[in-house]
Order: structure tokens, then C-alpha cells, then sequence
């Protein structure tokens, strides 16, 4: 992509009526723009990060046999009122419509019942099950304060997993496969380091719920972390009961805030028994399926990533999410420059090594370096009279202070053993 091309442009100050660090940072930089208080459109380069994490995600899942599919966006009012989560008395936070040929809909706020709901029609049998369906969907939430950016909004995007199972026993293996998924998802997404399992609530669905706690000072929930364990407690479960229990000393424990950049949950026959989701074991006998709950955000995760990995300059992408692998900054208007940054550019787009080309005739240097600081991309490439002059290009990892001068042979070998 040429950014001559790019109708977004970075700007210098955010909305003043937001505050957090992640959307202050990816609306300047031009991924997102804010429609209202907890709405925002994904821009070019926006969707470029969310598209990578989205794949990362469906890899991952598709690895411990999940199956993808696409619920819809409307919920049907006879649906929900099977689990009694139709009420607003139950659940509070629902966008409800209502359909001029008479009815009411609501836009999903989670998909326990859309996808129940539909395994009815297609489970019968034990030599049916099991089954691990998920979506990628927009949820959207009637919150009354969103004031998070991107973490925490009324319309967002995520990926919901459902383990459809014969017992509790089948349940708890396939659960065990997810918790090392999620811990991948996190870990190629760039956070795995600061990114702990966290013991929290399991409701009235189980004993605990597993979060994916990510340490940061922007977070909004505590936790207590056993760093020799790898695991954390969140400060709703902290008691004596539940250390002794998880068998944890109290002194082995660090309290840090967190945000919360996925969740698993054992749901039981909580959602199957309303849909009488049952299935004819081998002996003919009907039992309820057991089922299981697996979320996570994409855009909290985006969000997240800028959050704990950003810097004074700007944001700072891993390269596994990244928009582009590399920023190609194009310095000076001398016809020898221009021809061989568009060499080197062309080159790029040849090897499939993605790039995002400043060819801007009418920015200064200063700007340019400081427009690819603020986008993050991983590298940054210039082409300038200096390095030409020297034999090459110069190319700089984005949290280096410094950048080298190399070869064109050398800089495609060096971006291609990167891939």
C-alpha cells in the first residue's frame, strides 16, 4: 500500500473526551475512528491488525477441532426466554428492536442460547457429538459508561467457542486442549509474557471460571499472581478457602492490575436443559450435553497490545499482528531516490513481504519519521541520498534507537528469513 493512497492521515491530538491510552493512541495514528462513546469504525490499517488476530484465533481454534459458522446478529425473543435471559429484570444491558410486522428482536450480547438453539436440530445421538462450534460476530452491549476505548465498548467485535460434549469427563479434556490455545493466541499475539491464567468466578455455571489476565496499570481488575506457578487468582475468589484449595501461599502471591483479554467457562446443563439439548447414550438412555463457553475480543486484545507494548513515540506492533511487516519511508525528491525506493518497493511486493510505502512528496523527513514511530510497524526501511550513498538502504527495528545500512540483496534475505 502506498500512503499517498491512504485517505487516513495521522493526527496530533485524540478527542478530547477520551482518556484511554489505546484509543488516544490508535485514533492519532489513524487505525480507528470514534463514532460515539464506545463505537468505533476500524480503518484501513485497523483492519489490517484485527484480520491478523483474527486468524491467529481461527488457527488456534481449528487446531483443537473447532468448527466455524456464523450465528446471526438477531435474536429471536422466543429463544432467550427458554434460558430466561430475555427480561431486562435478568439481564439489563440488551439492544432490543421491534420488527414492524409485529415481534421483537435483540441484537446478541452473547451466543450461549443462538448456538444451543441450533446444535437442537442436529444432535441425537452420541455418534453425534463432540462438537465445538464458534463465530467471529459483532455483540452489542447497552452499557451505560464506556469510557475504555477499544476494551470496553457497545459494539464490538469477538470470537465465541461452544464445547458441545457426552459428560463431564469429555467436557474437562477438551477444556484442558482450549486453556493451551488461548495461552498460544496470547503468546503469538505478542502479550504471552505478561499474560497470566486466572482463577475468578465460575457464577452459577461451576466452582471457577479461567481468565487470561494481561498485567497492566491501565487495567481495571486485581489480581494476586503466583510467578513459580504461572498462575494468578482474580480479588473476587481471594479468600483463604480458595487459596487453600488451589493450594497457593499467600506469600507466594503479587497483587498487579490487569486487563481481562479472554475468558473460558464451564456452563454444565445450564443452557442445554432450557433447549432440551439431550442426545441417546449406548444403551438408548437420553442425557443432557454437557457444554462449555470460550470468548474472547478482538478488538480488548487489540486495545491490549497498544496498552502494555506502546511507548512515548507511538505504538509498537508485534509482527505477528502487525498492519504491515515493513514502513518504506522515501526521503528527498532526486529522481535517483524516488527510482530506487520504487525499486525496492516493487521488490518487496514480489517476495510478499508486506509493506506500507511513504511516498509522500510533500512531508518533511521529520514527519515522516515521526508518523512511522506512531504507526508502529515493526520495521522501518529508508531510502535517502545517505544511504544510497553508503550501498543500500537503512533499516531500523522499531524499538532500536539506531538503524544500519545494508544491501538490497541482504535487506530482502534479512525481511524474508523474518516471514
Amino acid at each position: 500500500m502506498k500512503q499517498s493512497q491512504l485517505f487516513t492521515r495521522t493526527k496530533k491530538d485524540s478527542p478530547a473526551d477520551e482518556v484511554s491510552l489505546n484509543a488516544e493512541l490508535l485514533i492519532r495514528a489513524g487505525f480507528i475512528n470514534k463514532e460515539m462513546a464506545g463505537v468505533y469504525s476500524y480503518l484501513p490499517l485497523g483492519l489490517r491488525v484485527l484480520n491478523n488476530i483474527e486468524n491467529i484465533i481461527r488457527e488456534e481454534m481449528n487446531k483443537i477441532g473447532g468448527i466455524e459458522m456464523r450465528t446471526s446478529v438477531f435474536q429471536s425473543k422466543e429463544v432467550w426466554e427458554k434460558s430466561d435471559r430475555w427480561s431486562d429484570d435478568v439481564v439489563d444491558n440488551w439492544f432490543k428492536t421491534k420488527l414492524k410486522n409485529g415481534g421483537e428482536v435483540g441484537l446478541s450480547f452473547t451466543n450461549e442460547e443462538a448456538h444451543a438453539n441450533i446444535l437442537k436440530s442436529y444432535v441425537s445421538s452420541y455418534k453425534d457429538l463432540p462438537i465445538y462450534t464458534y463465530d467471529f460476530k459483532s455483540i452489542f452491549r447497552n452499557e451505560i459508561r464506556s469510557k475504555s476505548g477499544i476494551l470496553r465498548g457497545r459494539e464490538f467485535y469477538w470470537k465465541a467457542l461452544y464445547s458441545f460434549s457426552r459428560s463431564e469427563e469429555e467436557h474437562n479434556e477438551f477444556y484442558e486442549k482450549a486453556k493451551i490455545a488461548y495461552k498460544n493466541i496470547f503468546q503469538r499475539a505478542g502479550i504471552g509474557h505478561l499474560t497470566y491464567i486466572t482463577f475468578a468466578s465460575g457464577g452459577t455455571f461451576s466452582k471457577f471460571s479461567h481468565e487470561f489476565q494481561t498485567i497492566t496499570g491501565a487495567g481495571e481488575d486485581i489480581i494476586y499472581i503466583d510467578e513459580n506457578k504461572g498462575i494468578a487468582i482474580n480479588k473476587e475468589v481471594y479468600t483463604d478457602e480458595v487459596l487453600e484449595s488451589l493450594g497457593i501461599n499467600k506469600e507466594d502471591l503479587v497483587e498487579n492490575k490487569s486487563i481481562e483479554v479472554g475468558n473460558i467457562f464451564s456452563l454444565g446443563t445450564k443452557f442445554s436443559a432450557p433447549f432440551d439439548l439431550k442426545y441417546k447414550d449406548e444403551n438408548g438412555e437420553e442425557k443432557l450435553v454437557v457444554m462449555g463457553s470460550y470468548g474472547v475480543g478482538l478488538g480488548r486484545l487489540m486495545g491490549t497490545v497498544v496498552e502494555v507494548l506502546s511507548d512515548d513515540k507511538g505504538i509498537i506492533w508485534p509482527e505477528s499482528i502487525a498492519p504491515f511487516k515493513v514502513h518504506l519511508l522515501v526521503l528527498g525528491n532526486d529522481e535517483n531516490i524516488k527510482n530506487s525506493a520504487d525499486e525496492l518497493y516493487n521488490k518487496l511486493n514480489e517476495k510478499g513481504i508486506e509493506v506500507l510505502f511513504d511516498d509522500r512528496s510533500d512531508v518533511s523527513a521529520g514527519e515522516k519519521f515521526a508518523d512511522s514511530d506512531l504507526i508502529g510497524i515493526p520495521y522501518r526501511v529508508v531510502v535517502s541520498k545517505r544511504s544510497l550513498a553508503d550501498g543500500g538502504f537503512e533499516i531500523k527495528k522499531r524499538t532500536e534507537a539506531n538503524g544500519k545500512i545494508i544491501s538490497l540483496d541482504d535487506l530482502i534475505s534479512f525481511l524474508e528469513n523474518k516471514n
